[in-house]
């Protein structure tokens, strides 16, 4: 069996692990001449570090991690806690697998060292992809003709393959859009500043947490707003933004943003939920896919739930299989990747809420829910990767039995 694997990003790279762990031979095709330290930080619930142990880069990026024991809930002017929940030792304990917070690239870096150097094709861009009763073909930039038995489509938010597969599709602007910074240590430690918290005001909510074992803070501060902006990891704000933006913020947010140095500033995007992600021998995954806003920090794992699943599937296949088998990766995944996007969307609505009776309502609501429950709402999704295989969910066992959704 031999897939080619479109896109080496964090979705991409987990597909070719997955997809060798099941012993099929794939290649990966990048566009970018090299792997470049992109992004900053990220969040990795059990859901998605479950399946980074079966794939066997856990203890590699958890020793890049910081390891939060909660994540505080606050209110934008003062600062003053709504509610909190439980991470670090309880979670790993309850669901198996640890709560992580760390750099994207560290991320990105242990995968990819984890992908046999001769399966990665760097600077080589797909344009183009077709399909018979037999293989699946990419065309690349310089006029190559690669041939497998199955083409994953990884290409990201800005999917051409999308396009190929489904029509004309572009990324739907959320209406939202956020600065993000990287901060030294040293730089707020005067500050007490709470190791994962997520303060919520009128129109905006700022979210906090160290990365590098603590060695840096990553700071997102998002905000609604009606022009569209570009959705870019290297567009910078201009000096003062963030600071006009957040205005009458509670002053350590305000210090944070003062201590900022340079800010970068890019919009959110989404992509329509669709009926379906494959064609044949050819299939979407992660945000080509289903896109979310990251209000629920679950767009990196369910990308790595994919490649899980579609793991599974292709476990033992033939050739012949493929068809079928993708068929029964989406069946095993759509469902709960679009129910993400839409929770995800919702939350950012409930974080932002006018002051005032709705925001009482809302903080009413979450203290209630924390008094009773030690773990976020979003945690019943962390356990559906532990209990769901295909079996249980009403399909055909495949080989090692990896998570479902």
């Amino acid at each position: 069996m031999r897939a080619i694997v479109v896109g080496a990003g964090i979705g991409g790279l987990a597909a070719a692990l997955s997809l060798r762990r099941a012993g099929v031979d794939a290649t990966l095709l990048e566009r970018a001449r090299r792997f470049s330290e992109v992004g900053a930080g990220i969040q990795l619930a059990p859901n998605a570090t479950r399946e980074l142990l079966r794939l066997g880069v856990l203890d590699v990026v958890a020793a890049r991690a910081a390891h939060p024991p909660h994540v505080s809930f606050r209110t934008w002017s003062n600062g003053s806690e709504i509610c909190r929940y439980a991470l670090g030792r309880e979670v790993e304990e309850e669901f198996g697998a640890p709560y992580l917070v760390l750099h994207r690239a560290d991320l990105h870096g242990a995968l990819a060292a984890a992908v046999p150097p001769a399966a990665v094709r760097l600077d080589t861009a797909v344009v183009a992809i077709d399909q018979d009763d037999r293989a699946a073909r990419v065309t690349t930039a310089t006029g190559e003709r690669l041939e497998a038995d199955l083409v994953v489509a990884a290409d990201g938010i800005r999917s051409a393959a999308r396009q190929w597969l489904f029509g004309e599709d572009t990324a739907v602007f959320s209406g939202t859009a956020a600065y993000r910074a990287l901060l030294p240590a040293g730089e707020v430690a005067d500050l007490g500043l709470p190791p994962l918290a997520v303060w919520l005001g009128p129109d905006r909510h700022f979210v906090h947490y160290w990365v590098r074992r603590g060695e840096l803070l990553n700071v997102v501060a998002v905000f609604t707003t009606r022009a569209a902006t570009q959705e870019s990891w290297t567009a910078k704000a201009e000096p003062g933004e963030p600071l006009r933006t957040f205005t009458d913020w509670d002053p350590r947010v305000r210090t944070v943003l003062e201590r900022a140095g340079q800010v970068f500033r890019y919009g959110i995007h989404t992509r329509t939920p669709l009926t379906g992600w494959n064609a044949g021998r050819v299939t979407l995954l992660g945000d080509s896919a289903h896109a979310m806003v990251p209000f629920q920090a679950q767009g990196a794992a369910q990308a790595i739930l994919d490649a899980a699943v579609l793991g599974d599937e292709l476990t033992d296949a033939t050739p012949a299989d493929v068809p079928a088998a993708l068929d029964r990766y989406v069946q095993r995944r759509i469902s709960a990747a679009t129910g993400m996007q839409s929770a995800s969307a919702q939350a950012g609505t409930e974080f932002h809420v006018p002051d005032g009776p709705e925001a009482e309502a809302r903080n009413a609501r979450m203290a209630a829910h924390a008094a009773e429950h030690r773990f976020m709402p979003q945690a019943a999704a962390w356990t559906q990767a532990a209990a769901l295989n295909g079996r249980e969910a009403g399909h055909r066992p495949r080989g090692r039995g990896l998570s479902g959704p």
